[in-house]
């Protein structure tokens, strides 16, 4: 028990220090794209309103965000309310579920198709990159794993976690085509190579066939975040209405 309450005083300074280090990494990677759009030679390079939208039109951007603001809100409740609550409110709950199962599946996206990519020179912070797609994925795994006072979620939970992929690809296939792209003038910006129908073999049937494979990751993902938590859970309301031994 004296393990449990350790976790339960100091997991909210872990989240903390996790949301702040999120944060730090979106403004460090914000800051070198706007300064390089102000130093383009281009009319499209420069419109930074464009860059900007461009930015956060990224879904590891996107998430990574989520996961800063609701970590920096779970941190707060456990601080305050949280204090004597046996559990976290379903709204958090649910909410952490989500951010968790987006960044679990960015930094499974990322090390697997997007890693050896190669990126303009200077274009990208080193350790922003990192920071984005392998140590904040693996802090909300770690938290899924182990954050104390978790509650019993619904399997339909599941379909919270996918309605913002879903508005996501729609925005972003949509958007597309009304996008000159800041670094090459193309008449459309994607943001991921993936989503490009104008390079990924079979052009939109590609990008269709991607989509449903991230789709399926996200839904597998989310069911095992939702999985661990009712497993979690039970294992609590269990260890309560076992007698206690002298």
């Amino acid at each position: 028990m004296r393990t449990a309450g350790a976790v339960t005083t100091w997991w909210p300074w872990a989240r903390i220090a996790a949301s702040a280090l999120g944060f730090a990494a979106i403004i460090g990677q914000l800051a070198l794209t706007l300064s390089i759009a102000a130093h383009a030679k281009t009319e499209w390079g420069g419109h930074l309103p464009t860059v900007a939208a461009n930015f956060f039109s990224f879904f590891t951007i996107l998430s990574n965000l989520g996961a800063a603001v609701i970590l920096a809100i779970a941190a707060i409740w456990a601080w305050t309310k949280g204090r004597d609550a046996a559990q976290e409110p379903r709204w958090l709950a649910v909410t952490l579920a989500c951010v968790a199962t987006y960044m679990i599946v960015t930094g499974i996206v990322y090390n697997v198709l997007l890693r050896g990519i190669p990126l303009p020179q200077g274009s990208t912070l080193g350790w922003s990159n990192e920071v984005l797609h392998v140590v904040i994925p693996l802090f909300l795994l770690v938290d899924v794993l182990f954050a104390p006072k978790r509650r019993m979620l619904s399997w339909g939970t599941i379909g919270a976690i996918a309605a913002f992929p879903i508005v996501w690809a729609i925005y972003t296939l949509v958007r597309a085509n009304l996008i000159i792209a800041p670094a090459t003038g193309e008449p459309y910006w994607y943001p991921y190579p993936f989503l490009n129908p104008h390079i990924t073999p079979g052009g939109y049937l590609g990008v269709a066939g991607y989509i449903v494979g991230i789709a399926v990751a996200i839904i597998a993902v989310g069911a095992g975040v939702v999985w661990v938590a009712r497993k979690r859970a039970a294992s609590v309301v269990e260890s309560e209405a076992e007698p206690a031994t002298v």
